[in-house]
């Protein structure tokens, strides 16, 4: 599957401030200057429809971008541990963060982007048990992986994930990425078309065993 069409639609301060799409939306987030616009530009095959900078923390609201006419909806994220950011900065961008995360009905999944390069960071690590701990369905995503050779980041990914096993029972679904070659497009959108194909299902099975009266019963 690919996309058929890519659009920004709007971006919001804060989670009321989201538009009512009624449709799967999958989120994107990292730490500041992990590759997050470079990614979504990759995946939407756009060089422009995330804005990306030299200077990290640029994303300060949730963009919103309606992907094939609206049947789902990519959303870009703020970055989180920007440490140059002030105080009532932070706590505002993490109100921020936290309110879409765990009230947005509409999150289907959460894609955690994390640097190839580096060991696993407390901040990541701490992000992770959090959304483990209140349910949020995620994935990691390993960037830059043009950084690296094969060899080393294959690595560098296993070394992560066992590192991460020694306190999950079971590792979230992993994607290594590389925006330059566009690596790793292919198994992230195959991931959330085959979501998007699984939720269509049984919202349909759901309609047919409900009668026209709206009696499930059918009395």
């Amino acid at each position: 599957m690919d996309i058929k069409n890519a659009k920004y639609e709007i971006s919001s301060p804060g989670v009321r401030q989201c538009p009512a799409t009624g449709v799967p939306e999958y989120a994107f987030i990292g730490r500041s200057n992990v590759g997050k616009s470079s990614l979504i530009n990759m995946l939407c095959k756009s060089k422009k429809m995330a804005k990306t900078s030299q200077t990290p923390g640029k994303t300060l609201l949730i963009n919103h971008f309606r992907m094939d006419d609206g049947s789902w909806y990519l959303v870009d994220l703020p970055g989180y541990g920007y440490a140059a950011r002030g105080k009532d900065q932070r706590a505002a961008l993490k109100r921020l963060i936290d309110g879409y995360i765990l009230h947005r009905e509409e999150l289907t999944s959460l894609f955690v982007l994390v640097d190839i390069r580096h060991e696993p960071q407390k901040i990541d690590l701490e992000f992770f048990d959090w959304l483990g701990e209140n349910g949020v369905p995620f994935a990691i995503v390993f960037t830059k992986a043009d950084k690296l050779g094969t060899n080393a980041a294959t690595r560098n990914v296993e070394e992560y994930c066992r590192k991460l096993l020694k306190t999950w029972e079971e590792l979230p679904p992993v994607f290594v990425t590389s925006s330059e070659k566009g690596t790793g497009r292919e198994e992230i959108l195959d991931y959330i078309y085959g979501i998007n194909k699984e939720m269509a299902s049984r919202c349909a099975t759901a309609s047919a065993e409900t009668p026209s009266d709206g009696n499930p019963s059918g009395e």
